[in-house]
């Protein structure tokens, strides 16, 4: 089976390596220096995927589209995939609803797994196994966060994934459901201290449910991200003072990241949780940096390489595919779990009634 990585950034490189031990892999980049990075697992080819008309002629030839590219390029790429007729897993993140496509991936007969990555991804999973294990939940929370194991000062932050990205985190607003109802909340309205495992974390609510609001039945839902004690304090007051507007956002992401870029480990870690009349299922998920990889490019690249594989295997049926659906399948849900442990990623389970 030929298997096309659009995108050699760090995700993208790490997904091509582990699907490399199966499958004949090819990596698209349109930057020559990323394409090096992977070169020794993978056919590479340079592509420019903003040109619609060059990328559904690019995927044709391949059995499977992994999309690594920014959420930017999404939608775009997977309305290419379709008219390729080329089944999809995606972890871009994109802003559009995938679930609209969902009739015609079904009547074209191809498999479309979006946002199959960490948060989201691995969340969905998480939770739609306890959903689909207690039934209507009278609360279920996701506390996710990406840290640097040592935060330095002023910021208390390191900057893992795109700058840009990160700052929309705390002005996006936050959907969450609360006594039964829908809700978009101001991300940086209520910051609050939680431990975990030991680890003390300050979180804010952020807005990665996504589809996890049509299919998981809750009177309580919500993702919360998780920070070190200080960040979210000053992310709110540049918040306040306007560095956020979209206007000035350019200025502000060149301020702040050189105080967010330094070279220590990172981890994700990751707790999953739902209750329904005082019984509870909860996962905890940890994870550190490893392999010349961060850790948040291995959770992430982890799960897109393992989807990709249940996809590939079709173990799926054609439609746009939300990842929590996965965690109803127990043999689904076993596969990942213990996948993701032979490579490294603590995943543990509790229950209590």
């Amino acid at each position: 089976m030929k298997v096309i990585v659009l995108g050699a950034g760090n995700v993208g490189s790490l997904t091509a390596r582990d699907l490399s031990n199966n499958f004949e892999v090819w990596v698209a980049d349109k930057s020559d220096e990323r394409l090096k990075r992977v070169s020794d697992v993978a056919h590479v080819v340079k592509l420019n995927a903003s040109r619609t008309k060059d990328l559904v002629e690019a995927v044709r030839s391949f059995d499977l589209v992994i999309n690594a590219l920014p959420g930017s390029l999404g939608f775009r790429i997977l309305k290419a995939a379709l008219k390729a007729r080329r089944d999809v897993v995606d972890v871009s993140f994109m802003p559009e609803d995938p679930l609209p496509l969902n009739d015609e991936a079904r009547r074209l007969g191809v498999s479309v797994v979006v946002d199959a990555g960490f948060a989201p991804g691995l969340s969905n999973v998480l939770m739609g196994h306890v959903h689909n294990k207690l039934g209507l939940l009278d609360e279920g929370v996701i506390n996710v966060g990406g840290l640097p194991k040592e935060p330095r000062p002023p910021l208390y932050h390191q900057v893992l994934f795109s700058p840009y990205d990160l700052i929309a985190e705390y002005v996006r607003p936050a959907r969450c459901v609360i006594d039964g109802k829908l809700v978009e909340a101001d991300p940086l309205q209520s910051i609050e201290e939680v431990s975990i495992k030991g680890f003390r974390f300050e979180r804010f609510l952020s807005d990665g449910l996504r589809t996890m609001l049509t299919t998981i039945k809750a009177r309580n839902l919500a993702e919360y991200t998780l920070r070190w004690p200080g960040h979210l304090e000053r992310m709110k007051i540049l918040k306040e003072l306007g560095f956020f507007q979209k206007d000035f956002l350019h200025h502000t992401a060149k301020l702040i990241l050189p105080a967010m870029q330094y070279e220590v480990p990172d981890f994700s870690i990751m707790e999953v949780y739902g209750r329904r009349e005082g019984k509870e299922l909860r996962y905890f998920m940890y994870d550190e940096a490893a392999g010349g990889f961060t850790s948040m490019s291995r959770a992430t690249g982890f799960m897109t390489a393992l989807i990709a594989r249940i996809v590939a295997k079709k173990k799926l049926e054609p439609g746009v595919i939300p990842p929590e659906r996965l965690g109803v399948d127990e043999t689904i849900l076993e596969y990942i779990v213990s996948e993701l442990r032979r490579r490294g990623v603590t995943l543990e389970s509790t229950s209590s009634s």
